[in-house]
């Protein structure tokens, strides 16, 4: 049963609350009809009037707001994602610096913390591994051009040790080896000519004449094989040498130069590989480091001696952005505000400065300052800082409203303020000591000009008049008018050219919808006046003539003619689409309790019988403060 009456509580606020606006606008069109049938004989009759008035005039704006540390320290969540609150200092504890407020879960850092080590040992035994490869590629590198320059080097010497020492030692072993055969042969002739002349004589036999002619053909061959070698020598093998050995030096020169570049290819392969590991070493150790530096972060201590504040108890939330009060066991998100360390050597009071009373506020103006919960005590401070664009949030809930968070900042130090109290400002705009004033609604305008109506011989005749600003109840009057004069209180709406929707676009100047439906309430009025002239003649005579007193048949004319009005507006609400039905719901919901009761008594309750405006309705071009609920 609970669980139903919960779910039927937002229908029947629903059902109030567009109830209400039907109520609002019926009262708006009976007002039109009221201020056509009765508006100029009542200012005929006895008019509710006002003394022009002489004397201290104070102009000020004020705006309740919210008390708060001028100097406060704000702790966050460091901690990168989404962590759990595992631990929370009370709110309200006076707490020392360097004491625990916060602590966060760290069991996944901790996790982290040890995969990260693994990663670093890895790393660095890696960057070890590129460094002494790096070294080893330096000495391979020394050694191999080394051997390859000594090549090259012996290369050169081997061509330098043929040219100059085997080639001339081979030729003279070839012309040495020519010479003996040489000589060989001449001693083999010359034995074989003996030989030749002992046979012809018989003193030797046949067989040593062949011996010896063999030996002499021996030496012959021999003599002859030393010179073909002298010129194979000459003409092809040293020349073969030359080129063989004079080859070799290109090729070590080469050599050399291949050692080298593959050297240095190594050397620089080497060193990327030791800059990359040194490079991953380094990410590796910073990612260890801020793992470690997260876990750190996952305990709050406090930075300096203060008072505990949870954030959500200063930031609130509305109606349309819930936030969720701070306690144990609940998500964190990061960089969200956990709580605050006001210190109450200074305080300050921020409101919220509605974009009309905007021009009259400006830094260094006088402020006084009550707090709620200190009653019968008055705080003085000094506007001291504005916001130079409206407040965001404000704006998203509702578009229509744009206010600019003002910080007001009060005199001496104050202990027994605390962070949160609700206050109101009076921040003093002007004050003069001797001011000529009349109230805001006796001020109308007839086209750009302020204007009032004052009692002469024969009536109420209108006077131009020069205005400055306004305190919501009395205006100031610059020129124009003389202490004692009186005026009238509600000016006719013929003379100044206000009619009701103006009063309807003040408290909802941007629904078009709004000013649809009053636009056709009121050609639905002309029509209905249009066609019972007798009927209306007659409201006119029991208004303005002699008749029954008032409370009788007057009013009730004037009550019949609402009523119809009103279920001409009924009618039209339930014809309404549900867009617009939902759009009139919302924008009086976001009415405070205090500006719908505002809006019921301008629009229904409590009206002058002359048609006049209320103070809001007539309110003169000079002043600029306007109530929020106005707007």
């Amino acid at each position: 049963m609970s669980a139903m009456k919960q779910s039927n509580q937002p229908t029947n606020r629903n059902k109030m609350a567009m109830f209400a606006v039907v109520i609002v606008v019926a009262a708006a069109v009976g007002a039109v009809a009221l201020t056509r049938t009765g508006g100029s004989g009542a200012a005929q009759g006895a008019q509710p009037t006002f003394k022009t008035r002489q004397g201290p005039l104070t102009i000020s704006v004020v705006e309740s707001g919210t008390i708060k540390s001028l100097e406060q320290v704000s702790l966050k969540n460091e901690v990168e994602g989404q962590t759990t609150l595992i631990f929370l200092i009370p709110e309200g504890t006076s707490v020392k610096k360097g004491d625990l407020l916060v602590e966060l879960d760290a069991s996944r850092l901790q996790d982290d913390l040890i995969q990260q080590q693994i990663s670093v040992d890895n790393a660095e035994a890696s960057f070890i591994r590129a460094r002494e490869e790096l070294a080893v590629a330096k000495n391979q590198a020394e050694s191999d051009i080394s051997k390859a320059e000594l090549d090259y080097q012996f290369a050169m010497e081997d061509v330098k040790q043929y040219v100059e020492g085997e080639h001339p030692q081979e030729l003279k072993e070839e012309e040495s080896n020519i010479t003996l055969a040489n000589e060989e042969l001449e001693r083999a002739a010359e034995k074989l000519k003996w030989s030749e002349r002992l046979y012809e004589e018989k003193y030797i036999s046949q067989t040593e004449l062949d011996a010896d002619r063999l030996t002499f053909n021996r030496a012959q061959l021999n003599y002859e094989l030393s010179v073909a070698s002298l010129q194979l020598l000459q003409d092809y093998t040293s020349k073969r040498k030359v080129a063989e050995l004079e080859s070799d030096i290109d090729q070590a020169k080469m050599a050399l130069e291949r050692v080298k570049l593959q050297a240095n290819a190594d050397i620089v392969q080497a060193k990327a590989d030791l800059k990359a590991k040194e490079t991953e070493l380094r990410q590796q150790r910073s990612k260890f480091d801020k793992t470690e530096a997260q876990i750190a972060m996952t305990k709050i201590v406090a930075p300096r001696d203060g008072l505990v504040v949870y954030a959500t108890s200063v930031q609130g939330g509305g109606r349309h952005r819930r936030r969720e009060p701070l306690e144990e066991g609940q998500a964190i998100r990061e960089r969200q505000e956990l709580i605050y360390l006001p210190s109450a050597e200074s305080m300050m009071a921020e409101v919220q400065i509605h974009e009309s009373s905007l021009q009259k506020i400006r830094i260094g103006l006088p402020v006084h300052v009550s707090v709620d919960a200190i009653p019968g005590q008055s705080f003085t401070g000094r506007v001291a800082k504005i916001a130079p664009l409206p407040d965001a949030q404000s704006a998203w809930i509702n578009p229509d409203l744009k206010v600019y968070p003002t910080q007001i900042h009060l005199d001496g130090s104050h202990p027994e303020l605390r962070t949160g109290m609700s206050c109101q400002a009076n921040i003093i705009v002007e004050q003069h000591a001797d001011a000529l004033y009349v109230p805001v609604q006796a001020v109308t305008r007839i086209g750009p000009t302020p204007t009032v109506y004052v009692r002469d011989d024969n009536g109420f005749e209108p006077q131009s008049i020069e205005i400055g600003l306004d305190n919501n109840s009395m205006v100031h009057v610059l020129s124009g008018l003389e202490p004692g004069q009186e005026v009238l209180l509600t000016p006719p709406l013929e003379a100044s050219g206000v009619v009701v929707e103006e009063r309807l676009a003040t408290a909802d100047s941007d629904t078009e919808l709004t000013r649809r439906r009053i636009e056709e309430s009121k050609q639905t009025a002309g029509t209905e006046s249009q066609s019972h002239p007798d009927s209306q003649r007659d409201r006119g005579e029991r208004t303005h003539g002699p008749g029954p007193p008032a409370g009788t048949h007057g009013e009730r004319g004037h009550e019949d003619a609402a009523s119809g009005q009103q279920e001409t507006m009924r009618q039209r609400f339930q014809n309404m689409s549900p867009e617009e039905r939902e759009a009139m719901r919302q924008r009086f919901q976001n009415m405070s309790p205090e500006e719908r009761e505002a809006m019921r008594q301008r629009f229904g309750g409590n009206r002058p019988t002359g048609g006049g405006e209320s103070a809001r309705e007539r309110r003169p071009s000079g002043s600029q403060d306007r109530p929020r609920g106005d707007e």
